[in-house]
C-alpha cells in the first residue's frame, strides 16, 4: 500500500515548510530577493522571505515560508526499530543475570574534541532522563562515564584493559562531519585491534540514525529521546545473542 506524505501548514497536503539559511552579503532588499529566488531554485513555490537581517559583517540570516511539491512513500521507508527490544530495569537485570550470568561491562564517552555530555550522561548516569533510570544504576553493569573528549586511541586502550562488553559513544557536534570521522575512526580502530567483533559499538547524537550506525560500522545508533532502558536492553539482547552463536 502506498501512502504519500507532505509537510503540513494550513491545510492537509498543502507542503507548506519552513526554512533558514545563511548568505555571505551584507544584509538589503536585494539581498532578500536572492535568497527568495534561491529557494525558488532549490524547487520551492509560494516563497516568502519573513525575515532578513544582518548577523555579521559581511553575513545575513533569513527565514522563509515556502511549498514543495514533492511527496514520500511512507510504506516504503523501513529502518530498524530497535526499540522492539524495549524492557523496564529490573527485566534487564533478570534477563543478563540469567542469559549472561555476569555483569556487563560497558564504557560510555564524548570523542574527539567534543565536550557536550549531557546525552552520554542521561543514558549513564543513576538519574537516568525522563524517569528512566540510567546504566549505573543497574545490578547488572558495570559502567564507566569516561566523560568528553576522549581521544579514540584511549578509548580503545580502555576497551582493552577493561575487557570491555560494550561501547557507547556520543557527538553533538557536527560540522564538516567531525561526528562521521570521529566515529569511524574509532571503529577502524577497534578493527584494527582486534576488539570490533568483542564489543557492542553504539553512537549517539542529536542528529544520529540507525541508518548512519549501520553504514559506519556499528550495531546501533540511538538519537534524539532515547531512554536509558532501550539502550541497556539493546545491549543485553544483543550480547546474549552473539554468547549464545559462539557456544555453538
Amino acid at each position: 500500500m502506498t501512502k504519500l506524505v507532505k509537510p503540513y501548514g494550513d491545510t492537509q497536503n498543502d507542503g507548506k515548510v519552513q526554512l533558514s539559511f545563511t548568505l555571505p552579503v551584507e544584509w538589503s532588499e536585494a539581498a532578500d530577493e536572492a535568497a527568495r529566488q534561491l529557494a525558488g531554485k532549490m524547487g520551492f513555490t509560494d516563497v516568502q522571505v519573513v525575515d532578513g537581517r544582518r548577523i555579521a559583517t559581511g553575513f545575513s540570516f533569513f527565514v522563509l515560508y515556502a511549498s514543495t511539491p514533492q511527496a514520500v512513500d511512507l510504506e516504503s521507508i523501513a529502518p530498524a526499530a530497535l526499540r522492539a527490544h524495549a524492557m523496564s530495569m529490573e527485566e534487564v537485570d533478570a534477563f543478563v543475570a540469567e542469559r549472561i550470568g555476569r555483569k556487563i561491562r560497558v564504557a560510555g564517552a564524548c570523542i574527539g574534541t567534543d565536550a557536550h555530555t549531557v546525552g552520554i550522561d542521561a543514558i549513564l548516569n543513576m538519574k537516568g532522563y525522563k524517569g528512566d533510570y540510567g546504566l549505573e544504576r543497574y545490578l547488572m553493569f558495570e559502567t564507566f562515564n569516561l566523560g568528553s573528549q576522549v581521544a579514540v586511541e584511549r578509548l580503545v586502550r580502555f576497551t582493552r584493559e577493561r575487557q570491555l562488553d560494550a561501547l557507547l559513544v556520543s557527538q553533538v557536534v557536527t560540522q564538516k562531519g567531525s561526528d562521521v570521522k570521529n566515529f569511524t575512526a574509532l571503529s577502524e580502530l577497534l578493527e584494527a585491534e582486534g576488539l570490533r567483533d568483542r564489543v557492542v559499538l553504539i553512537c549517539g547524537g542529536p542528529r544520529v540514525t540507525n541508518r548512519l550506525a549501520g553504514e559506519l560500522g556499528y550495531d546501533a545508533g540511538f538519537g534524539r529521546g532515547t531512554l536509558p532502558s532501550e539502550v541497556a536492553a539493546f545491549i543485553a539482547d544483543t550480547l546474549a545473542r552473539r554468547l549464545r552463536l559462539a557456544a555453538r
